[in-house]
């Protein structure tokens, strides 16, 4: 496994280089992508040319936190004179003219980029099919989906194509693929980490995050990349947090909540996440079954929700500020012709949904009640935060799922995110970590959730479960 803290020994022991890690990366590209499709592209001559002017600053005495990890991007992170599409025909040729702040943080941090990675279109999916440019495959079984939307940077660090990636999350589009992908995923607490330059899919849910191959490298991302951010009104100071308590004790009391292991849920991935709990419960931790009865609303509030922020967001993309363009005699068939040509089909779906739940007549009736629904389900955490340190789960209801089995199901599709919506309505930190595999081989992820800006508590009792899983 080549971690972060491996290539920094390495390093910095002189046994490598920040070019001797690109080179690896792009060699790792060039021989497992073809099969898999992580990656919509990567510029080899910049890999090299960013890894040599690492090198002069190393040699020179500058330290770098991440001199030479090699760091997948998913398509809707912005990267500075470097198409960014999110996977849609609507910006294929789109350029982007600044970074995101991520991308700022992790370049000063010395990371390399090592390319552009798949994922759903505009985020839209649980399986990254629904990109314009095709479908990635998971790596431990190419049949089957890497899970999504960012599914490309998931499959990248399973198959050893990057160290690490970052993705975003909507609605658990960074845990499940995780999941999926035997990696380990983050979603931070909502307003930890800045969204200037992601391309907003429902910006009241958005969060970017690392996806790796161990809890410490998610830790270190992480680490670099949270803070307050000018650019982005929703991130805040820790200081501004009130009602933070700290835990006294290194055992933890472990939530586990009845409504996570219903009839839904896969045998294979219920024996092994209860594996794990009893395994936490031998080294000490206290188990403590609870209820948090929103849960069952949760995929029916967000599915009025995001449509509806995805309706508001998506409105620029009209073929007249920028992106695609159809042209037409008149101004109502310009739109026409190129929001039918950019956009794909689940994209559209939608883009419907959400503006008829936003229309007059329904407002009230639908993205009314979903916010009162909302604050309900936030309330079942805050109560059940006060018993408990973390709550754990599975992170999806099945394994990963065979190509094209759900594609035409968009129902059927929407139900893998039952088990990660609650944490995104919620705002609370969230982390994915490999459990097990099914007999057939194919991983299983436990879901780990902790009360708002405690994403400590996650990097606590994920490298514990690792510990004991070793």
């Amino acid at each position: 496994m080549n971690t972060i803290s491996e290539i920094q020994k390495r390093i910095k022991r002189g046994d490598s280089s920040a070019r001797t890690e690109g080179e690896n990366v792009i060699r790792a590209i060039k021989n497992k992508d073809a099969d898999i499709h992580a990656y919509l592209s990567f510029d080899e001559e910049r890999i090299l040319q960013d890894a040599d002017m690492l090198d002069a600053r190393i040699k020179a005495g500058e330290i770098f936190p991440l001199a030479g990890v090699p760091i997948a991007v998913k398509d809707n992170i912005l990267m500075n004179g470097v198409k960014g599409a999110a996977a849609s025909k609507m910006l294929e040729s789109y350029r982007a003219p600044y970074d995101a702040t991520v991308i700022r943080k992790l370049k000063a941090a010395g990371a390399i980029m090592a390319g552009r990675t798949n994922m759903d279109e505009f985020a839209m999916g649980s399986s990254t099919e629904n990109s314009a440019f095709g479908a990635t495959k998971n790596p431990h079984d190419t049949a089957r989906v890497p899970g999504g939307s960012s599914g490309g940077s998931a499959a990248a660090v399973a198959a050893g194509t990057a160290v690490a990636a970052l993705g975003s999350d909507t609605g658990g589009s960074i845990r499940q693929p995780a999941a999926f992908c035997g990696v380990v995923g983050l979603k931070p607490t909502y307003g930890r980490v800045s969204r200037h330059g992601l391309i907003a899919m429902a910006s009241s849910l958005d969060q970017i995050g690392p996806l790796t191959q161990t809890v410490e490298d998610a830790k270190i991302i992480f680490d670099l990349i949270k803070g307050v951010d000018t650019f982005d009104s929703t991130t805040v100071e820790l200081t501004e947090i009130e009602g933070q308590e700290v835990r006294k004790n290194e055992k933890m009391h472990i939530g586990v909540p009845r409504e996570y292991f219903g009839d839904g849920l896969n045998a294979e991935v219920r024996e092994s996440v209860m594996t794990a709990l009893h395994a936490l419960e031998a080294a000490g931790h206290t188990l403590h079954d609870i209820s948090l009865p929103y849960t069952d609303y949760a995929l029916a509030c967000y599915y009025v929700i995001m449509p509806a922020e995805v309706s508001a967001n998506l409105a620029r993309f009209d073929g007249i500020r920028y992106g695609l363009s159809k042209d037409a005699d008149v101004l109502i068939d310009v739109y026409k012709k190129t929001r039918g040509a950019g956009f794909g089909e689940e994209v559209r779906r939608r883009i419907m949904l959400g503006t008829y739940v936003l229309s007059a007549g329904y407002y009230d009736a639908y993205y009314t009640k979903a916010g009162k629904v909302r604050a309900r389900i936030k309330h079942d955490f805050e109560r059940a935060f006060g018993e408990v340190d973390v709550i754990v789960s599975p992170t999806t209801p099945t394994p990963a799922f065979n190509i094209g089995e759900k594609i035409k199901d968009p129902l059927s599709m929407y139900l893998e995110d039952a088990y990660t919506v609650p944490a995104n309505i919620a705002g609370i930190p969230a982390l994915s970590v490999p459990c097990g595999k099914t007999s057939t081989g194919l991983p299983i992820g436990i879901q780990f959730m902790a009360r708002w800006f405690d994403e400590d508590a996650l990097f606590d009792i994920g490298k514990e479960w690792e510990h004991l899983r070793t």
